[in-house]
């Protein structure tokens, strides 16, 4: 049996993967965002750590995890956790989906002008290194006492095991990584006030990075394991559709939407606002376009119109597809990064009447989001090729009428899989078992064996009619975001 633990924004969701590859089981505990002030998201790494406990003590209460053999992480990619010397939470993280940072990402620019260069990716407000700068800016007495800065999953990593540590795909995202060399660079480093002794040791998705404190281990039933370095939500999420080979294309519908295609070697295109990221496997890189908000619209948009729940919406829209409501959205309700790079960018419903439903709004966010990620799809397709077919994963992904109206905006088939809706805490799993296995036989082979696709459950392939059809409002929607800009 293998552990993965997966941090995400709204849950920590923890499977139970067999030696053949079947989840045994799984359990998840809800989080919560704090957002004290406009563009702030923020949450207690505290809380991160009860949910994770919650869920194993309800995992093993479910089934025996006598036979785990290791455990895999993956988490929400760019929060700041800041510990002091004493290992204390100095302030409450500050989330990917934060952008107060937008000024200090243009010192940071300032400071190194070669970070595009050394990192491949543009500086955003997303990242982790403009929150650290505005912390430095802000909460002078608070940077003063750093010890370790670390990202979501490798806090709970350091509560498992006391190791600081984390993968390079997630590091990817902080921007103080050398992206060809996979490591820290100490010169995007020095431009925000930081050096290597505050950073954890940068390992590979399967290198095993220390194992499970003897107390945690009794505490929820099992032995003591070897935990491995794991990987960012998305390169998991890669990971746990097999996701792993040049051109194999990724569409994540979950609080974000993202758009994750494996390249040829490192390729970097930071002028299309695409990130350039190191996968969760050794000599592998990987392209990705980021929107931030995407499923999240969705639960947005079902308190706003009083649906009794998200699914109560989605039938509604599926009952009324005949409506054709001109109505559009832009998902912009927390900025926007692929391929605008504007942390100020708003969400704008345009096109309403007197005879504008519920089902109309609702409507018009699932079409919104399926045009930014076409948006991203497209600035993927600038700096490579992608496959013929695209794998779906994510809580939006259990949507069949969401997955057929990003077939037909996005012209392309959309696959949906066993296991979409926990891709990356199976990627994390599956790394666990690359740890045990890579060593046995070749890592090449061990790779293909337990990282291969999962079973297809559904194939939805586009309509001509209908692609034809959101062609015309595509381009509406896009050039609604150019006559808004800066309001």
């Amino acid at each position: 049996m293998y552990l993965g633990i997966d941090l995400g924004t709204s849950g920590v969701k923890i499977i139970l993967l067999t030696e053949d590859g079947q989840v045994k089981a799984s359990q998840s505990a809800p989080l919560s965002v704090s957002r004290p002030h406009e563009l702030w998201s923020e949450q207690d790494p505290e809380s991160w750590w009860q949910a994770t406990d919650t869920a194993m003590l309800a995992l093993a209460k479910e089934h025996p995890l006598a036979d785990v053999k290791a455990a895999g992480l993956s988490g929400q990619m760019h929060g700041a956790t800041l510990l002091d010397k004493q290992n204390q939470i100095l302030r409450p993280a500050i989330l990917w989906n934060d952008g107060r940072s937008h000024a200090e990402c243009h010192s940071l620019q300032n400071a190194c002008p070669e970070v595009q260069s050394i990192t491949g990716n543009l500086v955003m407000p997303g990242f982790t290194a403009p929150k650290l700068l505005w912390v430095k800016q802000n909460e002078p007495d608070i940077f003063a006492q750093i010890h370790k800065v670390l990202l979501p999953k490798d806090y709970l990593r350091f509560r498992m095991t006391g190791d600081y540590a984390t993968d390079v795909s997630d590091a990817s995202g902080t921007l103080w990584l050398d992206m060809e060399q996979r490591n820290w660079s100490e010169r995007t480093l020095q431009a925000t006030g930081l050096a290597l002794e505050h950073m954890p040791t940068v390992f590979e998705g399967s290198d095993i990075t220390g194992a499970l404190h003897k107390a945690i281990a009794e505490r929820w039933n099992m032995p003591v394991v070897p935990v491995v370095a794991g990987g960012g939500d998305n390169a998991a999420g890669a990971i746990g559709m097999g996701i792993i080979k040049e051109q194999q294309t990724m569409l994540s519908l979950g609080t974000s939407g993202v758009i994750f295609s494996v390249s040829d070697g490192f390729t970097a295109n930071p002028e299309a606002a695409l990130h350039s990221f190191g996968h969760a496997i050794p000599n592998t890189w990987h392209t990705m376009s980021v929107i931030l908000s995407a499923a999240s619209c969705l639960d947005w948009v079902t308190k706003l119109t009083q649906f009794p729940s998200v699914e109560a919406a989605l039938t509604a829209v599926e009952s009324n597809q005949k409506s054709n409501s001109q109505v559009l959205f832009l998902p912009y309700l927390s900025g926007e990064r692929t391929p605008h790079n504007d942390a100020n960018a708003k969400g704008v419903f345009w096109g309403m009447t007197h005879e504008t439903t519920p089902v109309d709004l609702v409507s018009a966010v699932l079409e919104g989001v399926s045009f930014a990620l076409l948006d991203g799809l497209d600035a993927v397709r600038s700096a490579q090729k992608v496959s013929d077919s695209i794998d779906v994963i994510g809580g939006g992904a259990k949507s069949q009428y969401w997955l057929q109206l990003l077939a037909d905006v996005c012209n392309v088939p959309m696959a949906y899989r066993e296991g979409g809706e926990i891709g990356p805490s199976l990627g994390a799993a599956r790394l666990a078992a690359l740890s045990v296995h890579g060593n046995a036989v070749s890592f090449d082979t061990a790779l293909d064996d337990i990282c291969g696709k999962p079973n297809l459950v559904k194939m939805y392939q586009p309509n001509p009619q209908k692609t034809a059809l959101y062609l015309d409002k595509k381009e509406r929607f896009q050039s609604l975001y150019q006559r808004v800009k800066g309001f």
